[in-house]
């Protein structure tokens, strides 16, 4: 084998400029690293004639290298036949997020379910030559990262929690279905939010959002007070059996759609200003107050509309029971679908997966990542405010009496 590793890095370091210098330094020592896993592969060095070479070198795969001083461009050996060549440094230092992306694509296109897009990702990526035992091993490391996540112990109490549902598409005998990917977020009395929970299955199934909520109970989720979602039949009934107690919030952003969509267009502007009125007033009693007037001025025109603000009224406002500090996180799900957009935004890469396994791979690295970013964070709520979080007690005529705003509201089309 030769041995000019030193001549290589001393006329680099010659060449570099001051600020580049750790750069350069480690880009030419990681090239010829890659240069000597080469020849050891091979069994020769350049142009060395021996009875144990097994193939030649057929040029470079080059490839950018992100690290703490910089990107690093290498250049990757490539062989002639035989086996390929991928460095594990390449991948090691990557994020669990991206190197469960490398997974999946990976078990895509072993398990010949990958588009052309994810075949040209796979070439991209220097992967050609993939066995099922390095992708196994990948599978099995990441794996026992995010369950291990995924099932932790919940301490302590967790007054707020969110649920959300995004859906990906998955090969399911010969076919190709849509699953919901149920994802799970809490905040505690320190302030802090966390996800506690990810699962895969119906979203609109009672006996689905049973389970999945009596697993978080099992961990040690209890104190909640509040749970935030959109208007899934089989969760609301799976909360008041899976958690006692509890109050559901329908999510505001998801309700006022759902009622502006019952208006008139020429009106739907005029209504969702009314609407915040009732959403930001300063008191419970004022919220319900100008939502019942909002309803009654609508009830001869639009009775429709009136007839969904009835229903909606008590779920939709059921934040305002709780500290106004806390209201602006408690009235929607806006947090969790902003973690939704990362998680689509990552498994668009992938398009169809392979199996509800590697699913739980790939997003629950993304969850990961994410909580531990969250975790460096300020608190998500103030610490102060959770004294006044109590159980919220039902008092059917608390509102009964409270005089409707003076302003006039929706009115008929003229003729």
């Amino acid at each position: 084998m030769t041995d000019d590793t030193l001549p290589q890095l001393l006329s680099a370091i010659q060449k570099s400029d001051d600020g580049d210098f750790l750069r350069v330094l480690a880009e030419t020592t990681l090239n010829r690293l890659m240069d000597f896993d080469a020849e050891n592969a091979i069994g020769a060095a350049r142009h060395e004639r021996s009875a144990d070479r097994t193939t030649y070198r057929n040029g470079f795969r080059d490839r950018t290298l992100e690290t703490r001083v910089g990107a690093l461009e290498l250049k990757v050996p490539k062989f002639r036949t035989g086996q390929s060549y991928y460095p594990g440094f390449i991948l090691e230092p990557r994020r669990l997020m991206e190197k469960a992306l490398t997974a999946v694509i990976q078990e895509a296109w072993i398990n010949g379910v990958s588009t052309r897009r994810v075949e040209e990702l796979v070439q991209a990526m220097g992967m050609t030559g993939i066995s099922k035992s390095q992708v196994s091993k990948l599978c099995k490391e990441i794996d026992e990262r995010v369950t291990s996540f995924l099932e932790r112990p919940l301490e302590g109490d967790w007054p707020y929690l969110w649920l959300d549902a995004t859906y990906l598409k998955v090969r399911q005998g010969g076919r190709t279905v849509s699953v919901a990917a149920i994802i799970a977020v809490a905040a505690n009395t320190d302030g802090r939010r966390e996800i506690i929970g990810l699962s895969i299955g119906d979203s609109e199934a009672m006996a689905f959002w049973m389970e999945f909520l009596r697993s978080l109970v099992k961990r040690g989720l209890k104190g909640v007070k509040l749970v935030v979602s959109d208007a899934h039949e089989g969760l609301k009934a799976a909360i008041v059996k899976a958690i006692a107690g509890a109050t559901w919030q329908r999510c505001r952003v998801h309700t006022t759609r759902n009622l502006l969509a019952r208006a008139p267009k020429a009106q739907q502007s005029r209504l969702a200003t009314l609407l915040r009125e009732a959403f930001t007033a300063p008191t419970a009693e004022k919220a319900h107050a100008t939502w019942r007037a909002i309803a009654d001025q609508a009830r001869s025109v639009h009775p429709k509309l009136a007839e969904a603000m009835d229903e909606a009224e008590n779920d939709v406002l059921a934040y305002m029971d709780f500290p106004a500090a806390h209201r602006v996180k408690l009235h929607s799900t806006n947090g969790l679908e902003r973690l939704n957009k990362e998680v689509k935004r990552r498994a668009d890469v992938v398009g169809i997966f392979p199996n509800e396994a590697s699913i739980m791979r790939l997003v629950g690295a993304v969850l990961m990542e994410a909580n531990d970013e969250w975790q460096l964070q300020h608190r998500y709520l103030s610490i102060e405010a959770f004294a006044g979080v109590s159980t919220i007690e039902e008092e059917a005529d608390r509102f009964a009496l409270a005089p409707p705003p003076a302003t006039s509201i929706l009115t008929p089309r003229a003729a």
